[in-house]
């Protein structure tokens, strides 16, 4: 296993940050880097989350319940009521980054589609009337559609686009329309914005049952008798460590280019029969994976891979070894 020496965190002092969706994977994993850079000796920035019940995140999480320069604000983007919370904030918010958005569907589509477009717009509008000088939203990879055969990695370019007629395709759908209200907000009011396509990644904050495939793995081989893939195994996909994450989206709000849309992720692709094998190789080598669906003849391969090229211009590169990452997870999980 080939290791890289970590880019030190950033230096963020002085910059009032306001940050949506602050205490899912995205969120926990950007405050986990300003721990980290207070331990390192740097100054944090001021930061303001806005979660859905402030009082259950620090009761759920204590650890997030000192720190000095983070302030927790109860505030649902779908309720009436967000407005008048954001009035509460101060005045002086430099920075924005909207990461508030399920990933998937927990009722109505349309609900749903709300959420992503209507809370993005909602903050932009923030943003606008409080000044602020940087917006960055956390999009998706899902905004490209299904991922051409012919097509090794995807770029920020690549004009493929999820299906109009797919009602399944509402957060890729949505994705689009958010990307391209932020276009619209820095082309009519200077705003600065910039779009960060978040794939696959790795980290203590995963949900080790749940949508996410490395998560299941990961939890089977700490927990279950064996590990199971419920498909043939054969879906190409990267992971990026939560860490590595977190420096980029910090990078990609100071440092990307307004109007722009980065890749977020790894371009090192691993089939998901693989990925079984790689963790039970790091965490459980005795324990067996078990492929449950046997590859058609003819079948088309999935594949969602980024090309990174963009985010590499900024400095911005794959640190940590998907089995460094891999274990980093395991011990948090158990510790």
């Amino acid at each position: 296993m080939v290791t890289v020496e970590p880019s030190p965190p950033l230096n963020l002092a002085g910059r009032r940050i306001l940050l949506t969706g602050g205490t899912g994977f995205v969120g926990r994993t950007l405050l986990d880097y300003l721990v980290e850079s207070c331990k390192a000796g740097y100054e944090p920035p001021e930061l303001w989350v806005l979660t859905r019940d402030a009082q259950a995140f620090t009761a759920t999480y204590p650890r997030y319940a000192a720190l000095p320069f983070l302030h927790l604000h109860t505030a649902d983007l779908q309720a009436s009521s967000v407005s008048a919370a954001l009035d509460t904030l101060p005045a002086a918010i430099t920075d924005i980054i909207h990461a508030a958005a399920d990933t998937h569907a927990h009722g109505s589509r349309l609900q749903w589609s709300d959420q992503i477009v209507n809370g993005t717009r909602l903050m932009l509008d923030f943003a606008v009337k409080r000044s602020a000088k940087r917006f960055l939203l956390t999009s998706s990879g899902a905004v490209y559609g299904a991922q051409p055969q012919d097509c090794e990695q995807l770029r920020e370019s690549d004009i493929f686009a999820p299906l109009t007629s797919s009602v399944a395709q509402v957060y890729g759908q949505s994705k689009r329309m958010a990307e391209h209200l932020c276009a619209l907000y820095a082309a009519e009011t200077g705003l600065e914005t910039v779009v960060a396509r978040c794939f696959a990644f790795i980290g203590e904050h995963i949900p080790p049952l749940g949508p996410y495939a490395i998560g299941n793995f990961l939890h089977d081989a700490l927990k279950a008798p064996q590990i199971v893939v419920k498909g043939d195994g054969t879906p190409l996909r990267s992971y990026l460590d939560g860490r590595d994450m977190a420096h980029w989206l910090f990078t990609l709000l100071t440092q990307g280019e307004s109007g722009q849309c980065y890749n977020v992720g790894s371009d090192q692709a691993i089939a998901l029969g693989d990925l079984a094998r790689l963790i039970a190789s790091v965490v459980a080598p005795d324990k067996p994976v078990i492929i449950e669906g046997n590859a058609a003849l003819g079948q088309l391969r999935s594949r969602y891979i980024p090309d990174i090229t963009r985010a590499k211009t900024l400095g911005l590169r794959v640190e940590t070894p998907l089995e460094q990452a891999i274990l980093q997870t395991a011990k948090a999980w158990t510790r």
